[in-house]
């Protein structure tokens, strides 16, 4: 069940880090025609469309400040639990797809250390297709009071480029930024044994602020 609520408000937006290679470049085009296109109309056939790609990539790249939610795991990512699957070594994956509308920028479920962050080359199919676990992806984990938590993010077809924040022997607390998956992807969470998961497939997620766990 989500633990979203108008207290948990974004009072306030910013872009997230790790975008301007690719906003910086468009948003320089769009101002350029733009001034081009005050001194001749035909500019603004390349003014218009530079202009509205420029607002939605500002649009994609927001990263609204939060208020952590209630429960000890948060979810990772903003999105659509995909699937809940548990694994032979007693885990629950939580698999997260991110869409292109969503914020990119993923958190730390609770708090503890970064003991390892691996990236692990791989294909860039969609982030739905159930061979994207294939994917180029990064692979987290951390110590935490619940023992050892693994979170993989998981590039699609668009999302290619995964940008940590954070490095290895970090200390992070529940519902701090830790990295970005440009223009949407999968996250997922494998929750350690005996910790059950709240949310059920289907349902949306709030980076930082909704519980994944059953207390």
């Amino acid at each position: 069940m989500s633990n979203d609520s108008p207290s948990h408000s974004r009072r306030r937006v910013r872009l997230a880090r790790g975008v301007s290679p690719w906003l910086a470049p468009t948003a320089i085009a769009a101002a350029a025609s733009v001034a081009l296109a005050r001194r001749s109309r035909p500019w603004m056939l390349a003014a218009a469309p530079l202009t509205a790609l420029t607002g939605a990539m500002l649009w994609f790249f927001r990263d609204p400040d939060r208020e952590p939610g209630a429960g000890l795991v948060l979810s990772p990512a903003d999105g659509v639990v995909q699937s809940i699957d548990p694994q032979p070594d007693g885990r629950t994956r939580v698999a997260i797809f991110m869409s292109p509308l969503d914020v990119h920028v993923n958190r730390a479920p609770l708090d503890g250390t970064v003991t390892s962050i691996q990236h692990v080359a791989g294909g860039f199919r969609p982030a739905f297709n159930k061979d994207s676990d294939q994917n180029e992806r990064v692979v987290w984990h951390f110590d935490t009071e619940i023992g050892e938590l693994e979170l993989v993010q998981i590039a699609g077809a668009v999302a290619r480029r995964i940008v940590p924040y954070v490095g290895t022997g970090a200390k992070v607390t529940r519902g701090e930024r830790i990295g970005l998956i440009r223009f949407g992807s999968r996250v997922d969470i494998y929750l350690p044994e005996g910790i059950a998961p709240a949310v059920g497939v289907g349902e949306r997620t709030t980076a930082g602020v909704t519980r994944i766990d059953r207390g």
